[in-house]
């Protein structure tokens, strides 16, 4: 090795040495976890505490929680108002929190009409899911500046398992009473809709998922934009089935719709395209929607369209509150494959929208009980023949740009749908269903525009650039539910793959440190010949523990390994001497399965037989109590579980210097 370019050897006794902190040098006694457990650890608790059966000690914590105080502190988390409301500022929140309210509540009345469109509900509906699941949220919701109610990728995926389950006669020819069941019926079976069933989604897959099913909303309403009644289609391809259905029926669009729906896209698009571009300098955002809706409503009731050019109208709307309905569990087996997606986009696309706003604001959110929160809002308010909700981005970012700042804010909003349901609804009687389409495809705008984002997400990660597109080519071509699917484990597979393709890095000690740095990196670093310290930066589970295996093998030089194996980080000839200590960093291994315990077991057996001494350092709780129950200390004692990388090194270095005389390499 003294050939090698670059390599130097370490000086003997008294010769100076260009190091700052030679190899020789000790700072103090190498600490394993045994020794660390004795100066540290609470002894003489933890036998009590493992003595205690579980029963008792869960006993007497809700013993505790029975308590006065312990009964406060409950309410206290699952009543979120009883923390903030004693601490509000009124006189500096309460005009924006009104203001806010209003705003988004006037947006809720058309959009939520709009929306039990495409959940193919009547549009009363869509004005009972923006009142109740936005008062329950107010009650419970941690999320200051969130705003929830009805949103159109949900309602999409409703309309389409409505469709599919409770399929309308093809006659049309229905009885009031015989309407009134069958919406009903619709809306009962979702009343499981549990935000408990819901997790964290990627965040490729949520944005790849709501741009594919703008895309699909925005060709779901075709037909009402050009007036040409068609059956709504379902299941794979379904996006091109009804380009092929309108295209079809072109020639029998009505005139009369489609001149209403081009006047209302004129009108629609700029007024939002105004209200992102001067957010800053308007006092509150401009409220085309609501603006649109009565204008329409007007032209339509004085120049009689409905009855002079057959206009789709919206009709009556039932005055005041549904009255309760339980809804069939016989109808649960049908419904948990459509709700389970849902579930997922409802609490993948609320949490992120709570995240990001508490992080601008400085707040934290706590995400039990945002689980909490739209699980019971969707729960209770399916009973009120609500459809499933969330939040959306439309809604929660009007409420922060009109100078919202608490959940009081959803008070106001409910206090304008309320308006709506007890005494304004009549007015809504003339309203063209047209101008609800065409509210739906402008609702949709930020998320087409969310694909602009694709250049610079190809910059930060090629895999995640993959994962949306996979998504969103899934969700299009396919269907969201189906999309959803394949976007999950498509972004499973990557981070499985990638845990299958890390390298174990050859380490060693850089000038002047006790730190042990990667022999790839350009810093001058101390290798001992003899001694090889390895950190494995992936879990050990089933599939990486034969990656594992093999990359151990060819460091270490045992069986065949050496010669199948790829190149690695190491220096060139750095196995020249044999290896006789290694030390393996395992603080990169998060966890271990019986597979991967079993086979740091296995290699534990295979050093001893090669007189290789094995010392393990870093390794977590769980990890560590996963290889003693899969016999680890059979093989090892526990004097070779050390706390750090350094403090093995230096057992190391006192193990080698009794073999034999010591030298070691500087690689520069």
């Amino acid at each position: 090795m003294s050939g090698l370019p670059g390599a130097r050897t370490c000086p003997g006794p008294g010769e100076a040495s260009d190091l700052k902190s030679p190899l020789s040098a000790k700072f103090r006694e190498p600490l394993t976890e045994t020794r660390f457990q004795q100066l540290f650890g609470d002894a003489e608790q933890e036998p009590e505490l493992l003595a205690e059966p579980r029963w008792s000690r869960l006993w007497r914590r809700r013993a505790s929680a029975c308590s006065g105080p312990g009964a406060w502190r409950l309410l206290l988390a699952r009543l979120p108002p009883l923390r903030w409301l004693p601490h509000y500022r009124w006189r500096a929140w309460l005009l924006g929190d009104a203001v806010a309210g209003l705003t988004v509540g006037i947006v809720h009345v058309p959009q939520g009409m709009a929306f039990a469109l495409l959940t193919s509900v009547p549009p009363v509906f869509g004005l009972y899911t923006s009142f109740f699941p936005v008062l329950i949220y107010t009650l419970l919701g941690t999320g200051r500046h969130l705003s929830t109610g009805t949103f159109a990728v949900l309602s999409l995926m409703t309309g389409s398992a409505v469709e599919r389950l409770v399929p309308e006669p093809l006659s049309g020819n229905l009885s009031g009473i015989e309407k009134e069941q069958l919406d009903a019926q619709r809306l009962g079976m979702f009343a499981l809709q549990l935000g408990v069933l819901a997790t964290f989604l990627s965040e490729p897959v949520v944005k790849a998922l709501t741009s594919g099913a703008a895309l699909h909303v925005l060709v779901s309403q075709l037909p009402s934009l050009l007036g040409v009644p068609l059956p709504r289609q379902i299941g794979c391809f379904a996006l091109f089935k009804t380009l092929a259905a309108v295209l079809t029926a072109l020639p029998r669009s009505s005139p009369a719709e489609l001149t209403i729906s081009a006047l209302s896209l004129a009108l629609l698009v700029p007024v939002k395209e105004l209200n992102v571009r001067f957010r800053d300098r308007l006092p509150t955002p401009i409220p085309g929607e609501i603006a649109m809706v009565l204008l329409a409503s007007v032209l339509c009731f004085t120049s009689s369209l409905d009855t002079r050019y057959n206009v789709q109208i919206v009709g009556l709307l039932p005055g005041g509150f549904p009255q309760p309905l339980l809804p069939s569990l016989a109808e649960l087996p049908r419904i948990l494959a459509d709700s389970l997606p849902m579930a997922l986009v409802t609490f993948a696309v609320s949490a992120s929208l709570a995240s990001i706003y508490a992080d601008k604001y400085s707040y934290t959110i706590d995400s039990n009980q945002e689980l909490l929160a739209h699980g019971v809002s969707n729960l209770v308010s399916s009973l009120f023949s609500c459809f499933p909700n969330s939040a959306t981005l439309a809604t929660t970012s009007l409420l922060v740009d009109a100078g919202g700042n608490t959940q009081l804010a959803g008070l106001f909003s409910c206090m304008v749908v309320l308006s709506v349901l007890l005494w304004l609804g009549p007015l809504f009687y003339y309203l063209p269903k047209a101008v609800l389409a065409c509210i739906n495809i402008s609702s949709m705008r930020q998320m087409f525009f969310q694909m602009r984002e694709l250049p610079q997400l190809w910059r930060i990660s090629r895999v995640d650039f993959a994962v949306w597109m996979v998504t969103w080519v899934a969700v299009v071509t396919l269907s969201v539910d189906l999309g959803l699917a394949v976007g999950v484990v498509f972004s499973m597979m990557t981070v499985v793959c990638r845990t299958q393709r890390v390298q174990c890095l050859a380490l060693g000690l850089a000038e002047g440190t006790e730190l042990y740095r990667p022999l790839r990196e350009s810093h001058k670093l101390l290798q001992v010949p003899g001694l090889c310290i390895l950190s494995y930066p992936a879990p050990l589970y089933f599939g990486t523990r034969g990656q594992f295996r093999r990359v151990l093998e060819w460091h270490l030089g045992l069986g065949e390994g050496r010669k199948e194996a790829p190149k690695t980080d190491g220096p060139p000839d750095a196995a020249a001497e044999p290896v006789r200590v290694v030390v393996l960093d395992c603080s990169g291994v998060t966890f271990a399965d019986a597979a991967g315990a079993r086979e740091v077991v296995q290699l534990a057996s295979r050093c001893q037989d090669a007189g290789i001494h094995l010392l393990l350092a870093q390794c977590n709780a769980s990890v560590l109590g996963t290889l003693t129950q899969a016999g680890l200390l059979d093989r090892v004692t526990p004097e070779q579980l050390f706390v750090s990388v350094q403090d093995a090194a230096a057992h190391a270095l006192e193990r080698l210097e009794l073999n034999g005389p010591k030298t070691c390499t500087v690689w520069v």
